[in-house]
């Protein structure tokens, strides 16, 4: 027995496993959808059974790291100067179109990330996680600690959805062959993994049936619900603007694919029947010609470039629009415009992944005159704007959070942790 004089020794605290992240991107702002998913998961493992070490490039032009940001979403955090993207990129991107590796993977590396990689991988990590499979060129492995690739879509399937929307015969032909190359990398990369994490039960099919894989697992998609509060969707009357949105960064080809057909074969019926609609799009980086092609065709389309916030965007509008054509994974917007009380109307490829169904929680509208058609109805029609607008927000509330996706994440790593421990 200890005598009162004697101070109680107390246990040290076990030190939590370490986890180096790695990502191919500085992750704020989270103005992408792949950001947004990695933020949440981050943001989600703070403070629970990792010690979260994130490595990725410093943030873009030198712009300085905010310290509370970051904290937000990790313990430690290491970065490297990663090379501006402009003219000289868009030449190197030229070039690596004659590489063995995609050009989405070869224009990744750079010797500074390569570098710092494995500097902190010297230190020996517990564990490491590659967020997307381009990033693995600058952790290439074997690797000296368990290894987990989180994947947010089927890489392959997106460039060889390229090839099939592409009217120009060069630009198929260099999609068709990124799709050959993209298939050989990820073929190659999934297996090198102890676990990889997909974000829909398609694409672990997909993993398995094309490539072999047995070693993936799903997490839920998952968003704020907080933040992304609900607003029922605004009544429209005659006099009112009618207002449709779309919402996703206009950097990424599979949306500004989805931007051009929706100018070209479905907004002109809106327009015909509902002259004083609006579309807004809002996105970082829109291209130029798309913005003066809209201006010259005296289109009333806003674009409004990066924004801090999409909230209040999606709040004004009556109809949120999903018109893509090419993707893959699960798409985050169409849960952010749901928990905000905005009806959507999307392609299929716009929900894939998503366990959601037509005409209960949105509008599904393959064909430019069924999708036209779908947004003038919901146009003229406040009750069921109401409906659909009630309906989405109840099913994100029943089957949505951001806790219960990182939470599973979490327990994917521990599982490879253990693994490795046991064998």
């Amino acid at each position: 027995m200890l005598s009162s004089a004697q101070p109680a020794i107390r246990p040290r605290p076990v030190p939590r496993p370490r986890l180096l992240f790695l990502s191919p991107r500085y992750l704020f702002p989270a103005d992408s959808g792949g950001k947004i998913r990695t933020v949440s998961i981050l943001r989600g493992l703070l403070g629970g059974a990792f010690e979260v070490h994130l490595v990725s490039p410093m943030p873009e032009r030198s712009a300085p790291v905010d310290p509370a940001q970051i904290g937000q979403i990790c313990d430690r955090f290491t970065g490297w100067t990663a090379p501006v993207r402009g003219t000289a990129f868009q030449w190197t991107r030229m070039r690596h179109l004659l590489s063995g590796l995609p050009v989405a993977v070869a224009t990744d590396y750079s010797r500074a990330g390569r570098r710092t990689v494995d500097e902190e991988l010297g230190r020996r990590p517990d564990l490491i996680v590659v967020d997307f499979p381009h990033a693995a060129v600058l952790a290439p492995g074997p690797f000296a600690c368990p290894s987990v690739l989180f994947t947010h879509n089927v890489e392959a399937e997106i460039f060889r959805r390229h090839a099939e929307t592409a009217r120009d015969p060069l630009r198929r032909a260099v999609w068709r062959s990124q799709a050959t190359k993209m298939a050989h990398y990820e073929r190659g990369l999934l297996t090198r993994f102890d676990a990889v994490v997909a974000v829909a039960e398609r694409d672990r099919e997909y993993f398995g049936r094309a490539y072999g894989a047995s070693n993936v697992s799903v997490i839920p998609t998952g968003v704020d619900l907080d933040y992304f509060s609900y607003s029922a969707t605004p009544a429209l009357a005659s006099a009112d603007p009618a207002t449709v949105v779309f919402t996703g960064s206009m950097d990424w080809m599979a949306n500004i694919d989805g931007i051009e057909y929706f100018m070209g074969e479905v907004w002109p019926e809106v327009a015909r029947l509902r002259p004083d609609a609006k579309f807004v799009v809002v996105g970082r980086r829109p291209p130029p010609a798309l913005v003066e092609r809209a201006r010259a065709r005296g289109l009333n389309w806003e674009f409004t470039g990066f924004v801090d916030d999409v909230r209040p965007y999606v709040r004004r509008a009556h109809v949120y629009v999903i018109p893509l054509r090419v993707g893959g994974g699960t798409r985050i917007k169409v849960y952010e415009a749901m928990a905000l009380g905005c009806p959507v109307v999307s392609t299929r490829i716009g929900v894939e992944g998503l366990p959601v169904k037509d005409g209960s929680e949105f509008v599904a509208a393959d064909g430019p005159g069924d999708m036209a058609a779908s947004i003038l109805s919901l146009l003229g029609r406040n009750d069921e704007r109401s409906r659909l607008s009630a309906a989405a927000r109840r099913f994100v509330e029943e089957s949505v959070s951001t806790a219960s996706a990182a939470k599973v994440f979490e327990q994917i790593c521990q599982h490879a942790l253990k693994g490795a421990r046991t064998q």
